[in-house]
C-alpha cells in the first residue's frame, strides 16, 4: 500500500477531504475479473474521500503502481461484443470533434482494449494508428491487424514523439489509473497543434450512480478515482487545454449487459438472461443514458 496522496487533480491535501467510502474489500472474492472490463459488479472499493476544492472523489492510499500494472496484465477479458458496441457509442459521440481537427493521421488511445475503436478511427481516415493495453488477455482477443497497433503495457509519454498526434483517445481508464493529471499533461504534450484529448468517464454525481448509491456499478476496486463533470473540467484546465466541453451521452448495449449491471442477486440475473435466451431476446439492444460522460479539451494552435 502506497502512502496517502493529495488530490490528483488539484493537490490539496487528503487530510482536509470528506469521507466518501470506507474501504470495503474482500480478498477471498477477488479473482482473474477483478480487474476486467464490463465485469459483473462486485461492489467493492478503496477507501474514498471526496475533495472539496475540485469535487474528485479519490483513494486516498491507493494501491503501487507495480501491483497495479501486474493486476492489469493478467486480468480476464470476455467483452469482446460490448467493447465493439462502446467503440461505436463513442465514436458516435466524437464526431463533432473529428471534423474540428486540422488533419487525421495519427491516433492513440490508452486503454485500447482489443483495439475495436482504432479500427473505427481507420474507417474515417486515420493510418497512423497506436494503442496501450495492459491486459495481455484483452489483446490476445484482437485480429492479428490490430495487434500490430497495439502495445502491451501501461502508458508512459517516454514511449512516443512529442508533437505527434493529432487525436488521444482515453475511455474508461483516467479513473484506473494512478495519475490522472499526469495523463493529461501527458497527452497535451503528444498532440499536435489544433489536437484534441478525449476522456470518458463515469459522473459519480449522475442522477443514476447517486440513486444505487453503493451499489453502483463505479463502486469498484479498479477505481482510483471518480469523476463529477466539475472535478473532469478542473482536471483538463489545469493541464492546459482550451476550448474544455463536458457533455453527457448514452451507450448501447444488448439488454443482457445491461442486466449483468443490475443491484440484484446473480441468481435473479440468471434467470432473467435465461428467460431472455429462451425468448430469442438475449440479443436484443437498448440505449441508456447511465451517468458517462464525454470530456474534450484542444491543444492550441
Amino acid at each position: 500500500m502506497s502512502k496517502p496522496r493529495s488530490c490528483p487533480v488539484c493537490n490539496t491535501p487528503s487530510e482536509g477531504a470528506s469521507l466518501f467510502l470506507e474501504e470495503n474489500i474482500d480478498h477471498a472474492r477477488l479473482s482473474g475479473f477483478s480487474f476486467a472490463s464490463r465485469k459483473e459488479p462486485e461492489y467493492m472499493c478503496h477507501h474514498l474521500v471526496r475533495c472539496t476544492e475540485c469535487d474528485l472523489v479519490y483513494a486516498s492510499c491507493p494501491p503501487m503502481q507495480d501491483e497495479l500494472a501486474n493486476a492489469y496484465h493478467v486480468a480476464e477479458y470476455d467483452t469482446s461484443d460490448e467493447a465493439d458496441d462502446a467503440a461505436s457509442a463513442y465514436m458516435c459521440a466524437i464526431q463533432p470533434i473529428l471534423v474540428r481537427l486540422p488533419q487525421r493521421r495519427s491516433a492513440l488511445e490508452i486503454g485500447t482494449g482489443n483495439g475495436i475503436f482504432l479500427e473505427k478511427l481507420a474507417s474515417v481516415g486515420f493510418s497512423n494508428l497506436v494503442g496501450v493495453e495492459p491486459s495481455s488477455a484483452a489483446i490476445a482477443t484482437a485480429p492479428e491487424r490490430r495487434r500490430t497497433w497495439i502495445r502491451n503495457g501501461i502508458f508512459r509519454e517516454a514511449d512516443f514523439a512529442r508533437g505527434t498526434f493529432d487525436l488521444i483517445c482515453c475511455f474508461m481508464t483516467m479513473e484506473h489509473v494512478a495519475d490522472p493529471g499526469e495523463i493529461a499533461r501527458s497527452a497535451l504534450r503528444l498532440l499536435r497543434p489544433g489536437g484534441a484529448f478525449v476522456t470518458v468517464t463515469h459522473d459519480y454525481r449522475s442522477l443514476i450512480n447517486r440513486l444505487l448509491g453503493k451499489k453502483s456499478p463505479i463502486i469498484d476496486i479498479e477505481h482510483l478515482q471518480l469523476f463529477s463533470m466539475k472535478s473532469i473540467s478542473e482536471l483538463f484546465s489545469r493541464s492546459g487545454y482550451s476550448d474544455i466541453k463536458v457533455r453527457t451521452f448514452s451507450n448501447t448495449y444488448p439488454i443482457r449487459y445491461w442486466v449483468r449491471l443490475a443491484p440484484v442477486p446473480s441468481v435473479i440475473k440468471r434467470i432473467i438472461n435465461s428467460t431472455l435466451a429462451g425468448l430469442g431476446a438475449d440479443h436484443l439492444k437498448s440505449t441508456f443514458n447511465v451517468g458517462n460522460i464525454l470530456t474534450t479539451g484542444f491543444r492550441k494552435d
